[in-house]
């Protein structure tokens, strides 16, 4: 087996490493935190690919590989560490800024460190499916976060979606505002206060992050100074500055750890400290290796720190959050390659492939992970396609009506429900995904519009007919003739109920103008008649008392006094006024005993008849009861009627008996029968002729 192995294998992403900080993209700060990635260097591409062994740190100078050579004359230590191959950091994912962030992009690159690992590993929730309220909820809890950095792509995709929905609102508010007649030649305003409190929020988190830079520069400079002092330091141990290899190698170790707590410095200023650095610490591991007891002790150590390094790799393995396994991986990496020095040539293949092997491992496992978020992602993909489709084939239904329109509007508001509560898609088609959703909307919404624009002019129409409802409700309400005048009220009442709705802004007044016309009406109304039940009730018991004493009447035998009578009788109890309909069955009572009277008198059958037909039909007049007055008429025509038909009928029985004699007793019953039923059909339509007669007056 080579003495050279290849340290390299094979990095957190699975994928082989040829530089030596390829592993090392998301990085480790000395206190295992997640580095800066920024303290990466910043030319990756250009660097040349190296053979590493654990006896070799990355990097060095050709000078020090390979002492054989001489150093180029003239040139300094410095000059040699200039000549490193430079690395290039992550880039990092910015979230959309508007214009005015424009112009600190730059600052914020340098300020970011270790503060915004956090805010790019994370998942960020579907804010979309946020309402405006909710979303300010949101932005106000994140404003007040102390580390600023660590929210900042949350807050900008918070802000993204906000403006999204307010834009969209605005929209539709903008098309009502346009299809109002009375909005004509009038400037657009619309105030919306819950959009001032999000800016204001807004501006607080960006007061914050300005703040946050600042002092962040300062401490880069702090920093900076530090780490300079560390490589001064470690110069002076490498050009043979301590007594014995062993405290040279324990000096070191405290370099080494000063610099891994050392903190980000200013970027510009990075590649050639760091480069520095490491050149010196190459000199100085040179060195090591001619005292064969410091290096073993150093090997041992180096081991024992690989070894826990795989101990945590095994537990991440266990670790459910595979992203933040993940990222603790690559940190790992960072510390393998950067932080701990080589082991023993015997541990050197064994360790690394023990290390590599979990590496694989873990990555595998993240793989599927995100095959399976995926899997999931191209689902929701496929239930929003079919809410859009959903959308769309409402939008293209004909409706007709307003109850119609609300049934429709109700569904799509459920169906935008279900759409944002669908869940992630794969990021290369959400704006495309979303972009669809909107305009199924937008498209719903315009045709919707369109149907109520239509409808204003009918709405206004409405609203002059109901006007002049309200102008005739408001001449009648005052009117003392209540007979006539609430036939006409209830008539209006019912035109109301026959016309459409009016425009919004007026609705409310126009229905309490007429409401409040017809109750000063009705209020008066019924007034008048709890004024008549009491006048009604004195004349029951008016009407009761009379009723008792007509008991006691004796009749003289005279047929014309004792018909004046009777008739005096009548008048005296019409004078005695009405009595409520619920105790109407006096009447009853009274005709009861007017017929007892009649049947007293030598008068005819019908005079009689006739008698008591005209007091009824009277009583019926008084009570103002045209209804009964009405069915009274039907009834008498339909006895006319039937009357009529049976005279027909007896006629046309004599035809068939021509032969029989005048002196049959058949043909003389036939006859008779037929003359009976001539004076009861005079009487019917005498009967008929009165109702006419009274409906006339």
């Amino acid at each position: 087996m080579s003495d050279h192995k290849n340290d390299n294998l094979q990095n957190a992403e699975g994928e082989n490493i040829k530089e030596a900080t390829e592993s090392f993209e998301h990085g480790y700060t000395s206190d295992s935190k997640p580095a800066d990635n920024n303290e990466l260097p910043e030319d990756t591409n250009d660097i040349t690919p190296l053979t590493e062994t654990e006896g070799q740190m990355p990097f060095a100078p050709e000078e020090i590989l390979n002492p054989e050579k001489e150093k180029v004359a003239g040139e300094t230590e410095e000059a040699l560490a200039e000549k490193l191959p430079q690395h290039e950091a992550a880039e990092t994912v910015e979230p959309a800024k508007d214009e005015e962030d424009s112009d600190n992009d730059n600052d914020d690159e340098e300020a970011e460190g270790d503060d915004d690992d956090h805010d790019h590993h994370d998942e960020i929730p579907e804010y979309g499916a946020l309402s405006m309220q909710d979303l300010t909820t949101e932005l106000e809890k994140l404003a007040a976060t102390e580390n600023v950095m660590s929210v900042r792509n949350h807050i900008e995709e918070i802000r993204k979606e906000f403006y999204s929905k307010y834009n969209e609102f605005i929209e539709e508010k903008k098309e009502e505002f346009s299809h109002d007649s009375d909005n004509e030649g009038l400037d657009f305003e619309y105030n919306f206060p819950l959009k001032n409190k999000f800016d204001d929020l807004y501006n607080t988190y960006r007061t914050k992050k300005s703040n946050h830079f600042k002092k962040t520069q300062t401490e880069r400079k702090s920093n900076l100074e530090n780490r300079l002092a560390i490589i001064e330091d470690l110069k002076n141990l490498a050009d043979g500055g301590a007594e014995s290899m062993g405290d040279a190698l324990k000096q070191v170790n405290e370099l080494r750890e000063k610099w891994k707590h050392a903190g980000p410095i200013p970027r510009d200023k990075y590649n050639h400290v760091w480069n520095n650095f490491h050149f010196h610490l190459e000199r100085f591991y040179d060195h090591l290796h001619l005292d064969r007891e410091a290096r073993d002790l150093d090997f041992k150590h180096n081991l024992e720190q690989k070894q826990k390094i795989i101990s945590r790799t095994e537990e991440l393995l266990q670790e459910e959050d595979v992203n933040k396994a993940f990222k603790e991986l690559q940190g790992l990496h960072k510390i393998w390659k950067e932080d701990i020095g080589p082991v023993s040539r015997e541990n050197r293949e064994e360790i690394w492939n023990q290390f590599s092997d979990l590496t694989r491992q873990l990555h595998d496992k993240r793989e599927g992970f995100f095959a399976e978020r995926r899997e999931q992602e191209n689902e929701n993909l496929s239930r929003k396609k079919t809410i859009i489709a959903q959308i769309e084939n409402i939008a293209n239904q004909e409706v007709a009506n307003h109850g119609e329109w609300k049934g429709q509007i109700g569904k799509v508001e459920a169906l935008r429900e279900l759409f944002f509560k669908a869940g992630r898609v794969p990021k290369e088609v959400n704006e495309e995904t979303w972009a669809a959703f909107k305009n199924a909307v937008r498209h719903f919404n315009s045709v919707k519009n369109a149907f109520y624009k239509n409808i204003k002019k009918d709405q206004q129409e409405n609203l002059n007919k109901k006007l002049e409802l309200v102008e005739k409700a408001n001449a009648l309400k005052d009117s003392e003739d209540f007979q006539a005048t609430t036939e006409v009220m209830k008539q209006i009442q019912e035109d109301w109920k026959k016309i459409g709705h009016v425009p919004r802004k007026y609705s409310d007044k126009v229905w309490n103008d007429f409401k409040a016309a017809c109750n000063h009406y009705f209020d008066r109304l019924h007034a008048q008649r709890d004024a008549y039940k009491k006048d009604e009730m004195e004349a029951f018991d008016r009407k009761k008392e009379y009723l008792d004493n007509m008991k006691d009447i004796e009749l003289s035998g005279d047929h014309k006094t004792d018909l004046d009578v009777i008739k005096k009788h009548i008048e005296n109890w019409k004078a005695l006024g009405r009595v409520p309909q619920s105790r109407k069955h006096i009447e009853g009572k009274f005709n009861k005993v007017l017929d007892s009277l009649f049947d007293k008198l030598s008068m005819s059958k019908k005079e009689a008849e006739m008698v008591k037909f005209s007091n009824r039909l009277e009583q019926l007049a008084d009570d103002d009861d045209t209804r009964r007055i009405d069915n009274e008429q039907i009834f008498i025509m339909r006895k006319i009627d039937e009357v009529q038909s049976e005279i027909l009928q007896l006629e046309n029985n004599i035809q068939f008996i021509s032969n029989a004699k005048a002196d049959n007793p058949f043909v003389k019953e036939v006859n008779k029968n037929i003359e009976r039923h001539k004076e009861e059909l005079k009487t019917w339509k005498e009967k008929l002729s009165k109702i006419k007669n009274l409906k006339q007056e």
